[in-house]
């Protein structure tokens, strides 16, 4: 793997992010989203998953300052009894795969959110997807439960794997 470096994101980031996950719209069922994200778009999101407390947003930078992955934290369910609960996401550039890249992602997210008040992160995996489910097992996640065929793209129902773990292992 060439030099890659991690720093939070930042909004002038939204268009390269925003065309990471536009790939993984057009192309697979790993994420459930059907429609292209427009970067304005994308702007809400951001904000959600970049409050500088439980809810971080890192990106990873190639050589010459090209994003090719982020990850974060973003809420899980909208009620209060869930704020020390949250969701992580995390995508790489379809270039960047199998390349380490998803490891320092959430090495750099977790050491960020290692302080706040967070209880339990979860993580939900379309299946089939082995690399994901062995990047979530790396740092920790244990199954807890598949949704079967919860989820219909490109004209086929999807299952949805769950993990969690809690802050400090």
């Amino acid at each position: 793997m060439r030099d890659v470096t991690t720093r939070p994101a930042l909004l002038s980031d939204l268009p390269r992010l925003a065309e990471i996950y536009n790939h993984y719209i057009l192309n697979t069922p790993i994420t459930f989203s059907t429609r292209p994200s427009t970067v304005e778009g994308f702007t809400e999101w951001f904000e959600e998953h970049s409050d500088g407390k439980r809810h971080r947003l890192v990106v990873a930078l190639e050589d010459g300052g090209c994003v090719i992955g982020y990850a974060g934290t973003g809420r899980f369910r909208p009620k209060e009894a869930y704020e020390t609960t949250v969701e992580t996401t995390i995508y790489r550039s379809a270039e960047c795969t199998q390349r380490g890249v998803g490891t320092l992602l959430y090495r750099a997210l977790f050491e960020l959110i290692a302080g706040e008040d967070i209880h339990r992160i979860v993580a939900g995996v379309t299946l089939p997807n082995p690399a994901s489910v062995a990047l979530h097992e790396r740092f920790g996640f244990r199954h807890v439960g598949t949704f079967t065929e919860n989820g219909r793209k490109f004209g086929k129902y999807w299952d949805v794997a769950w993990f969690e773990r809690p802050l400090r292992l």
